[in-house]
């Protein structure tokens, strides 16, 4: 027997945390840290005789992520109780959704640009179809991956190992409000799943439903993965196994790389083969770098779903999804793509400027009204960035408005000041928010465009430095550069540089 290929099949599930005041079916606050157990309640404690409440904002915001992934909004709906056991579930069940998701039918194009297009890793294969046989390769620009749904559900409590001692649970984090991204199993590599992960990150940061910080617990990911094996012309399905709480893009790529090479050597050595009621729930050990199994499922029917008695079911009305609507606005790709149409920018300009949304919205209110918009993508990638990175602030800190960038790019197009000068200018603006035209006329700055003032330095300078001339006669050309700068030294840095060059070179060859 000889195995011919393989595949690998990966589908993920994504819990990410919402960005509500409060929690999920409570007023207590919804935010991150702070002295474990304080932002409790009987409600998110699951006291008994506590009653859930729907949080204001808490539904609208699920649908704003849904419909920035392109998902239908039920317009009715429910919550469900799933029933497990463990230490940070306090009530021994988690409010969720179960068989009537608020969001359903989206999808994620991911940029073939953005990932290893090698046609073979591993062993594995990138497929042209997915795995419903329908194409997923949209205008050979990008890979589209399904979204089977996207649920509303609360969050645990965390558990807290100290020093393999002791362990103590925060019920802080009980009943913050999460959605579930469940994805169809459209992913064939490690680096296809990173990257689903961090488009999905990218576009919820945009639409401001999330914080997204993986290494705070905002957004982790479960991967589901197994491998379809052609042995001798025969296909077979290795069994599932669902790797919990994936916490960064590279813990997805390694986990699922490791958990694809173990199923390869289990089906190999003991034949291992798929069964629709059986998952194996793995954990991911990064310092040993390998899959652990943490436990086994039968059948969802361990869950027990049942409709929440407590919260009825409802619905979902037009003015609800308009206003998710209009907080999605144009995504993240979509204004690369424009910008870069527009701009004429490149790759790494449109990448950065549309990290955020506040930024990319900063960076085209400066465009408007600008001679030189590439002008202004570089002041801004080098060095308002740089200001943000050293000052530890965003966009929205920084003490200037585009309206600044927008009038000292437009002030160097106009040749009134020089480049040079405009870096002056910029620390200026920087520390007392004035405007451009304010601090070049305090400063005395404006660049002198009359011949006549102009040739009055340039003749002083020539009659003042004798050898320099002597040198030009003999052949010397580089001295031209050194009285320019003689020039600019004269006038302040006032003095027209094309002019001023042209003059200094007239003079010359006239002696």
């Amino acid at each position: 027997m000889a195995i011919d290929k393989y595949e690998i099949v990966i589908g993920c599930e994504i819990h990410t945390q919402l960005l509500t005041k409060t929690k999920a079916f409570c007023a207590c606050e919804n935010r991150y840290g702070g002295m474990p157990n304080t932002r409790v309640c009987p409600v998110c404690l699951g006291l008994p005789g506590a009653m859930p409440r729907i949080s204001k904002g808490y539904v609208e915001l699920g649908a704003v992520a849904g419909l920035s992934l392109n998902c239908d909004i039920a317009r009715f709906t429910k919550f469900d109780r799933k029933h497990y056991f463990y230490p940070d579930l306090t009530k021994g069940y988690q409010i969720t959704q179960y068989d009537i998701p608020l969001c359903a039918g989206g999808y994620v194009d991911l940029p073939l640009a953005r990932f290893p297009r090698d046609e073979q890793v591993g062993g594995a294969r990138h497929r042209p179809v997915n795995f419903a046989g329908e194409p997923c390769v949209i205008d050979g620009t990008y890979r589209r991956v399904r979204i089977e749904r996207i649920h509303l559900e609360e969050d645990v409590g965390k558990s807290l190992h100290l020093q393999g001692a002791h362990s103590y649970i925060d019920y802080n984090r009980s009943g913050t409000p999460l959605i579930e991204i469940v994805t169809k199993p459209d992913m064939t590599s490690p680096d296809e799943a990173a990257l689903f992960m961090q488009t999905v990150q990218e576009i919820l940061r945009y639409v401001k439903v999330t914080a997204g910080n993986l290494e705070e617990g905002n957004m982790r990911c479960d991967a589901n993965i197994n491998l379809n094996v052609w042995e001798d012309g025969k296909l077979w399905h290795t069994p599932i196994s669902e790797i919990k709480n994936l916490n960064s893009f590279r813990a997805i790529r390694e986990a699922c790389s490791y958990e694809a090479k173990r199923q390869l050597d289990e089906f190999i050595n003991d034949r291992q083969e798929f069964n629709a009621g059986f998952k194996v729930t793995m954990g991911w050990d990064e310092a040993k770098g390998q899959t652990v199994v943490q436990r086994t499922k039968n059948s969802f029917v361990d869950y027990r779903f049942v409709v929440e008695p407590d919260i009825k079911p409802f619905t979902v009305g037009d003015e609800v999804i308009a206003r998710a609507r209009g907080r999605v606005g144009e995504l993240p790709e979509a204004k690369r793509v424009r910008l870069k149409r527009d701009y004429g920018l490149s790759d790494f300009d449109v990448e950065t400027l549309t990290a955020t949304r506040d930024l990319s919205l900063w960076f085209e209110a400066a465009a408007r009204g600008a001679k030189d918009v590439k002008k202004v993508a570089n002041w801004i990638l080098a060095e308002l960035l740089a200001v943000l990175n050293e000052r530890n602030i965003t966009i929205a800190d920084v003490p200037i408005t585009p309206a600044h960038i927008t009038e000292l790019v437009n002030a160097i197009a106009d040749k009134k000041i020089t480049s040079a000068q405009g870096k002056v200018v910029f620390a200026k603006m920087l520390d007392s928010g004035k405007l451009p035209a304010l601090i070049i006329k305090e400063e005395g700055m404006e660049t002198v465009s009359d011949a006549g003032a102009i040739g009055e330095i340039v003749d002083t300078v020539i009659a003042a430095n004798p050898k320099a001339v002597a040198d030009f006669k003999g052949g010397k050309t580089n001295v031209v550069g050194w009285l320019m700068g003689q020039v600019m030294k004269a006038s302040k840095g006032t003095a027209s540089p094309d002019l001023a060059a042209r003059l200094v070179n007239e003079r010359l060859r006239a002696l």
